[in-house]
């Protein structure tokens, strides 16, 4: 593998630097995608739509679960995106620390209860009776696995929190395709069945993860957590917990709704499961693409705040939401052309009413995903900017919204009722983030925005920065941080202890 630079987000065109920063990102989710393309066509060729349906009930069960690991570990690296825009090494390996302690924590709860909880929130899912067994076992085994999933998600966001999207793109490949090898060998070869199809990604990340820590550990120095590191305060972990449970809240008040969804799938049979979660795949990949952005815009965020550049925060806020926007409409276009196709391709054309209805949730979706564009840039910026508590109620927004229309929709108009529950539902997160971002950009205007609190401490290292325009591996540029004290760090105790100026960064309106 390639060495690894930190890349710093704080200069360049924003434009530029967050497609620059979003392209790995992009491949990556098209690569995990293009892996659970094969996941569910092996399941569904292989062992038949009723496994592949089985495997789509634990989805919304799953995304409850892990869903939240996920949120938790992302919000766990915006302190050390800010921390990293502030210059502040040994802030940024506290943070490290702190985060790796409250991931160790959270996996171990997550993969005992998630495993003895997995067959009672099967049954209160109301799962038909001939999918309970098999979905069962496949959620069990991917709750065993939770910690691979957690300290992947983990790793993957403090490396990207630095400004190096493409070393977790490279581990991400290379989980993806021994996930496709081990599929095919535990479902396809061995008979495993939908059992074997979980194994094979728990596996799959877990080597994934060793790899990737060996490579933080040899490649990345800006990482390395110092023993006196480990000595993290209580005030540390609340930081970091008051910014990755609302994460992870957010993540699982979706999830919540994507239950009530389930129910009401689950109640019209195993076609109707058996085509949502056929169209599911295909969306998701779109929905990566444009979560991408998303994503890029946060640790756009969080770098430049750290180093109080404001006005280049709204600048890339704005370019971040063109670029999604833009995404969605050709994103869209594309599976209008090719959805049914695709989703024929997975069950093949022995099942005619699955394929009607998988093409036409797709058509419902792919024509509203410029709101979905829009939703991901503006939570992004809000986290970035380190506000975790609107994008959680949005969150609740959403959830009403999906549960409303899912029970009232569904009833009413059965298939199509639910199916439209996603765009709605994207509306009610909208109507909360919009307004709460016009304020937040008010204040970046101004220079009244409050910066977060952080440790005050004696910076003495500096930070190496690989510059956007050498960002494809050439020799890191290092640039040495101002000697021992000069570097402004936020006092606990006060609102502001000696911060410049917001800067503007003039190079950002070319």
């Amino acid at each position: 593998m390639p060495s690894s630079s930190s890349t710093s987000l704080t200069t360049g065109a924003p434009w530029r630097v967050i497609l620059a920063f979003s392209v790995p990102l992009l491949i990556g989710n098209i690569v995990q995608q293009l892996y659970q393309f094969t996941d569910a066509v092996v399941v569904g060729r292989h062992l038949g739509v009723n496994s592949l349906a089985a495997v789509g009930a634990t989805g919304s069960v799953v995304f409850l679960v892990m869903g939240f690991a996920w949120g938790l570990t992302s919000g766990f690296a915006i302190p050390t995106a800010q921390s990293f825009g502030a210059r502040d090494g040994a802030e940024v390996r506290r943070s490290v620390a702190a985060g790796t302690i409250l991931s160790l924590i959270t996996s171990v709860v997550l993969t005992v209860g998630g495993y003895f909880l997995a067959e009672p929130m099967m049954l209160a899912l109301r799962t038909p009776p001939q999918l309970l067994a098999e979905a069962t076992v496949f959620a069990q085994v991917t709750f065993l696995g939770a910690s691979t999933l957690l300290f992947f998600n983990f790793l993957a966001a403090i490396i990207r929190a630095i400004g190096d999207s493409r070393t977790p793109l490279l581990y991400l490949v290379v989980s993806c395709l021994i996930n496709v090898v081990l599929v095919i060998v535990f479902v396809g070869l061995l008979d495993g069945g939908v059992g074997g199809a979980a194994w094979a990604t728990v596996a799959a990340q877990g080597v994934t993860v060793l790899m990737l820590a060996v490579h933080v550990r040899s490649r990345i120095p800006v990482l390395h957590v110092q023993r006196a590191d480990w000595r993290v305060s209580a005030r540390e972990l609340r930081r970091h917990l008051a910014i990755g449970l609302p994460f992870g809240f957010q993540t699982s008040i979706i999830a919540i709704g994507t239950i009530a969804v389930q129910v009401r799938l689950n109640e019209l049979g195993p076609s109707a499961v058996a085509a949502f979660t056929t169209a599911g795949r295909v969306d998701g990949l779109a929905i990566a693409i444009m979560q991408s952005f998303g994503l890029a815009v946060s640790m756009f965020t969080a770098q430049n705040l750290g180093a109080r550049l404001f006005d280049r925060i709204l600048i890339g806020v704005r370019h971040g939401l063109w670029l999604n926007i833009g995404a969605s409409i050709v994103l869209g276009g594309l599976i209008l052309a090719t959805g049914r196709v695709i989703v024929r391709g997975f069950i093949g054309s022995g099942s005619p009413d699955v394929v009607d209805h998988g093409y036409s949730t797709l058509v419902v979706w792919s024509l509203l995903y410029a709101i979905l564009a829009l939703l991901f840039v503006v939570r992004g910026a809000l986290q970035g900017l380190g506000n975790t508590i609107v994008p959680m109620w949005s969150g609740v927004s959403e959830l009403g919204v999906r549960i409303f229309a899912a029970v009232v929709l569904g009833a009413a108009y059965g298939y199509m009722g639910v199916v439209w529950s996603a765009p709605l539902a994207w509306v009610g997160a909208i109507v909360i983030l919009v307004p709460a971002y016009v304020s937040a950009a008010r204040q970046l205007a101004d220079g009244s925005f409050a910066v977060p609190r952080q440790s005050a401490h004696t910076v003495t290292a500096g930070i190496p920065i690989l510059e956007p325009s050498t960002a494809t591996g050439a020799t890191p540029i290092l640039e040495p941080l101002p000697a021992t004290g000069s570097i402004p760090v936020i006092d606990p105790d006060t609102d502001d202890a000696g911060w410049p100026p917001p800067g503007r960064d003039e190079s950002a309106e070319r």
